[in-house]
């Protein structure tokens, strides 16, 4: 038999098996976020990935089978079966194939309502791929979290995105300011990998910081001159997107807050409430580098508030003060060890993300140095 008809045949067989995935998902009802596409792309590159492994000429003729696979699917069921598509499903199971880091994801989701509300077709679904890894979000996110080189990272954002509804837009938003990165830059080893495996966790006022906070929203040009007025009116003008920015849990109450004391008023620029930690967080913005003054105001706010404000059960009162520029010496130095006051800095555009990962990275040898000792 020629090497031609051989591949027709196999071509044949590997249709036929993929047809059968696409037919068995559109008989599914869909759920919210449509999970039987996501299966079945997954299948689809699963059979396309076992048909390369188990043909001993195929890559040879690799780019051929899938110009004809695409070719055969597309005029079965319509178009959306590009070799683009056919490629980008062979890659979704090359990096989904194997237990990853986050295929705990589900099982931090499986009690909830939205996840049983999805019904048994989907479970009829996960029990027929037999695969380790559970999905809980749409194609299209996917395609996104499939650009991400690192596991730890890709594996955190699906944790965040499935547990906080996270858009599409909002995803690629998070990606594109290594929202990962920055949160692990302010934890120690252990928290960092925990990163990875059960996304933020809210426990500690530590656990709410981030480093810088991204602000590109505000539409501030960074070489613009501008007052913390104008920074608080623009930060007002975009509080749903500030309040994502700032993580879990966090409810806006009022801005410039006032509050007299020995006969004189004093304003706190942003108060908020975050009801996983049960406390208050002021937040006070320094366009300028922070000083010691800074933060001994930010002690005296917080001061206030957990002696005069918080009732008996509430946590204490956290201080944040949000700047263009930061020393972590002048801070030690100024605040007490047990201070529940941050200094973080904010920027009004993305992150180097490169820049980011070397820090990261160069953190964590740090921290393996120290385990050395």
């Amino acid at each position: 038999m020629k090497t031609t008809e051989i591949t027709e045949i196999n071509i044949n067989y590997l249709f036929e098996k993929i047809a059968s995935v696409i037919e068995e998902a559109r008989r599914r009802a869909s759920t919210a976020i449509n999970l039987s596409e996501v299966y079945a792309k997954f299948n689809v590159g699963r059979y396309i990935v076992e048909d390369e492994q188990g043909g001993k000429e195929r890559a040879a003729y690799g780019k051929q089978v899938l110009e004809q696979l695409s070719k055969k699917i597309e005029e079965r069921f319509g178009e959306g079966w590009s070799v683009d598509t056919l490629k980008r499903c062979r890659k979704f199971y090359s990096i989904y194939s194997t237990p990853a880091i986050g295929a705990t994801v589900l099982h931090q989701l499986e009690t909830t309502t939205d996840f049983v509300n999805l019904g048994n077709s989907v479970a009829q679904i996960q029990e027929a791929s037999a695969e380790p890894h559970k999905f809980v979000l749409s194609w299209s996110h996917y395609l996104i979290l499939m650009r991400i080189k690192d596991a730890n990272a890709r594996s955190f954002y699906e944790i965040e995105c499935a547990k906080q509804n996270w858009s599409i837009r909002w995803l690629q938003r998070q990606v594109n300011s290594s929202l990962y990165e920055r949160l692990a830059l302010s934890k120690d080893k252990g928290e960092v990998m925990r990163l990875a495996t059960e996304g933020q966790v809210i426990e500690k006022p530590a656990d709410i910081i981030k480093n810088p906070i991204t602000l590109e929203f505000l539409g501030l040009k960074p070489e613009a001159a501008y007052s913390e007025s104008k920074l608080e009116g623009k930060i007002i003008s975009k509080m749903q997107q500030f309040l994502l920015e700032l993580g879990k849990g966090f409810l806006f109450e009022t801005r410039q807050k006032r509050f007299t004391f020995d006969e004189e008023n004093f304003y706190v620029d942003l108060v908020f409430y975050n009801r996983l930690l049960q406390c208050y967080v002021l937040i006070d913005l320094k366009i300028d580098k922070l000083t010691h003054q800074d933060l001994g105001q930010m002690q005296m706010y917080v001061n206030y508030y957990d002696r005069h404000v918080r009732q008996e059960w509430e946590k204490p009162t956290i201080g944040i003060l949000l700047c263009k520029e930061k020393k972590d010496a002048l801070i030690k130095l100024t605040l007490p060890e047990d201070a529940n006051i941050y200094a973080t800095e904010y920027a009004l555009y993305l992150p180097d993300k490169n820049e980011l990962q070397e820090r990261l990275q160069q953190w964590i040898l740090e921290f393996d140095k120290e385990e050395d000792l």
